[in-house]
């Protein structure tokens, strides 16, 4: 079957040649090769595009799947940089209360030898200052009624043989019936005051209450200022540390006893390893002690010490040419108690005072500080008591913690 020109061909052979039937054999097959070649260009041309068509859709199908596929890694890169992120996260923290456990675990293997001697020591002080005490009062019968026979002798024998009266004045019997009384009262005294100290000492050890009790806190304070006593009275050289308690009304408060006498007992002594290092140590001229550490400290803790006077002060600053310590308490409503305790040393810098409670941080000399002491107390207020300690403290103004915690806790396994 002969195919007509191609239209192309045949808009040509119009254009130049008019009539194509008229042409010669030789021309009628020339353009019949032509119009083949034509209708062939025609077919390759449709090929192409139908291939060049199907090689378009794969690359976008090839492109779709390159995108689908990015956004998968991409999301399992952002899966995994997160679990990288929160696995390093769970690290941290971990580390962290290993290390807070770490120091828990030293500082309450310390303070439970401490109990234990503590305790021990009382009890075996306990036994023999009762068989004293019991029998004081015994010696303080016998001896007025051995007072009064020897009244009674010199009442209806006023003039005894020469070798009796040689020996009464002698011994100065008068002067002898007068202190002996009083020797006998002091030597009560004295008993009733280790009787005290005993139980102090057992307050403070408390090693037989492991549980939550309800106490009085005053107890609790009173037994650590006995414990610490030989570190705040007088010695050579100095005139030892005035302690001012100003005690509120406390209602009695549930807390784990033991662990609250350790808080007390470290933020005291902190308090008076910094009003030796002001007062004692050093021995600093007295005179010089209220514009020492202001005139060169930085502009910021400048502000922050004519702040803290603006606003609220330091109860340390009623006081700043002695060494005292100041002890207050008062309850904030019906739930919650304050306790304050401040002194007048030099204070801390407010760049310190951000990692006061971080376990194994110190600003003491090597071999005097373990950095454990404020961490622990940190721990106990804040996560045994559901309470809060704070530091208000600059340079110049002396130091002050505050301790707050309810009056009853909710119920709760003893760790």
């Amino acid at each position: 079957m002969t195919l007509e020109p191609h239209r192309l061909l045949q808009r040509q052979i119009q254009r130049y040649l008019g009539d194509s039937t008229t042409l010669p054999d030789d021309w009628q097959k020339f353009l019949a090769a032509v119009s083949d070649a034509y209708y062939q260009a025609d077919g390759d041309r449709a090929r192409i595009e139908r291939t060049l068509e199907l090689s378009s859709q794969e690359l976008l199908q090839a492109n779709t799947q390159m995108q689908s596929l990015l956004e998968t890694v991409e999301n399992q890169v952002a899966e995994r940089t997160a679990e990288l992120t929160l696995a390093n996260a769970e690290l941290a923290t971990t580390l962290q209360e290993l290390r807070e456990t770490q120091g828990q675990l030293i500082q309450t293997e310390k303070m439970s030898s401490l109990g234990q001697l503590v305790a021990g020591v009382a009890h075996e002080i306990n036994n023999p200052i009762n068989f004293i005490h019991g029998n004081l009062n015994y010696a303080s019968e016998y001896a007025q009624a051995l007072l009064r026979l020897i009244q009674l002798y010199r009442k209806h024998y006023p003039n005894p043989v020469p070798a009796i009266q040689a020996e009464i004045m002698a011994i100065d019997l008068d002067f002898l019936v007068e202190d002996f009384t009083k020797l006998l009262k002091s030597m009560h005294i004295g008993s009733d005051r280790i009787k005290q100290i005993v139980l102090s000492l057992r307050n403070f050890s408390r090693i037989d209450e492991a549980e939550m009790k309800i106490v009085d806190l005053h107890d609790g304070i009173d037994s650590t200022l006995l414990i610490l006593q030989h570190r705040l009275k007088s010695s050579s050289g100095s005139s030892g540390i005035e302690v001012i308690k100003q005690y509120g009304t406390l209602p009695m408060v549930e807390c784990y006893a033991g662990q609250l006498n350790q808080v007390f007992m470290n933020l005291l002594a902190n308090a008076i390893d910094a009003v030796e290092s002001r007062f004692l140590s050093d021995k600093l001229d007295i005179s010089a002690l209220s514009t020492k550490g202001v005139k060169s400290q930085p502009a910021l803790e400048a502000k922050i010490q004519g702040a803290l006077r603006r606003a609220q002060p330091l109860t340390a600053i009623q006081n700043q040419t002695a060494p005292t310590i100041w002890i207050c308490t008062e309850s904030l409503s019906c739930d919650r108690i304050l306790i304050r305790i401040a002194d007048n040393g030099f204070g801390i810098p407010e760049s310190l005072k951000q990692r006061l409670f971080d376990p194994f941080f110190t600003t003491k000399p090597i071999g005097k500080g373990t950095g454990l002491g404020l961490s622990i107390s940190y721990q106990i207020v804040t996560k045994r008591h559901n309470g809060n300690l704070q530091c208000n403290s600059a340079p110049g103004l002396g130091t002050e913690f505050w301790v707050t915690i309810p009056t009853r806790q909710a119920s709760q396994t003893a760790d």
